[in-house]
């Protein structure tokens, strides 16, 4: 259900009492079934909360929402839109629990509503945010933040380092990695044969040179080993114009090389329905595609869109 002092609880409960969720998937929520009730005072919509020990327990009955309550927040010391180690905490056992039940084959797929990064290493959790946790609890080091806005998707060579240090992390090696992750987890979204495509680091792509070495001496050469290796793959193109062809049905998944490069076109295409997928785990994970909503915690407002697609994303799949 994500920190319990943001919006996630409220987007949660809007989210699996909608029309589109109802009947798609049995979902269970990990989280607190106190702070989950009162979420659904908050956005008033007539739904039970019914608290479980394990996903075993659950009945999956109309109108009610099961919830493995892990007991963790205190609510007459909550406060709402205010970073606070107690959230962070929660936040941290509720990923905690539902990976280990993933991992387990206890449920099929985790669904993270979001956590402040702030929060988390107040309460001693020295972690960037949820795909460094995930990876880390399960046992891998080598992932891949793919982010979803229609028909758009881009995956990611460099995340949450400096731009400087970006630059030095475009390597032949990483970046046939993503383009491998990647065509495997667009083919689990249901594409058949991927068509993927590499942006440049530098502008124009490099112009042969002129504005940068990279595109010549890391990113070509990964791209055309994953062509040996069979991938339908295209690239480098100059970045400025790649993902607008992309959004256009040209490409099925674009290889950004940092962060702002492959985050900026998903949100400007679609702000309220992005999510985040993590690629290279041994589980399906998929996420909203915002924060915590501190300014809207607690009344009832938040948009629930992201994490209605990410729930659908997340049983598309499970089916392949």
């Amino acid at each position: 259900m994500g920190d319990p002092t943001g919006a996630g609880p409220e987007i949660v409960v809007k989210a699996l009492c909608s029309p589109e969720i109802k009947g798609l998937c049995r979902a269970v929520v990990i989280g607190d079934a106190a702070a989950m009730r009162a979420a659904v005072e908050i956005v008033k919509i007539p739904a039970e909360i019914r608290a479980i020990n394990n996903a075993g327990e659950a009945r999956f009955a109309d109108g009610v929402i099961e919830v493995i309550d892990l007991g963790n927040v205190n609510m007459e010391t909550l406060v709402r839109g205010r970073v606070d180690a107690m959230g962070g905490k929660a936040a941290f056992a509720y990923v905690e629990t539902a990976t280990k039940l993933a991992l387990e084959k206890g449920i099929s797929a985790v669904v993270t509503a979001p956590l402040n990064k702030e929060a988390l290493n107040k309460a001693g959790y020295a972690y960037s945010g949820h795909t460094e946790i995930l990876a880390y609890l399960c046992g891998v080091s080598n992932v891949v933040m793919m982010l979803v806005a229609g028909n758009l998707r881009i995956a990611h060579v460099t995340t949450h380092v400096s731009l400087r240090q970006a630059c030095g992390l475009v390597t032949k090696e990483r970046i046939l990695h993503v383009l491998e992750l990647s065509n495997e987890g667009i083919q689990r979204m249901g594409i058949v044969e991927p068509r993927l495509v590499v942006a440049g680091l530098n502008p124009h792509a490099g112009e042969g040179g002129l504005f940068g070495n990279e595109e010549r001496e890391q990113i070509l050469p990964a791209v055309e080993a994953a062509r040996a290796s069979g991938l339908n793959v295209t690239g480098p193109l100059p970045p400025d114009t790649v993902f607008l062809r992309a959004s256009r049905g040209e490409f099925d998944a674009v290889i950004a090389m940092y962060h702002d490069q492959g985050h900026i076109p998903v949100k400007m295409v679609g702000f309220e329905e992005g999510v985040n997928v993590t690629l290279g785990l041994p589980i399906i994970r998929t996420s909203v595609d915002h924060g915590t909503v501190f300014g809207k915690a607690g009344k009832g407002t938040a948009n629930p869109r992201s994490m209605i697609e990410a729930i659908k994303l997340a049983t598309i799949m499970c089916r392949v």
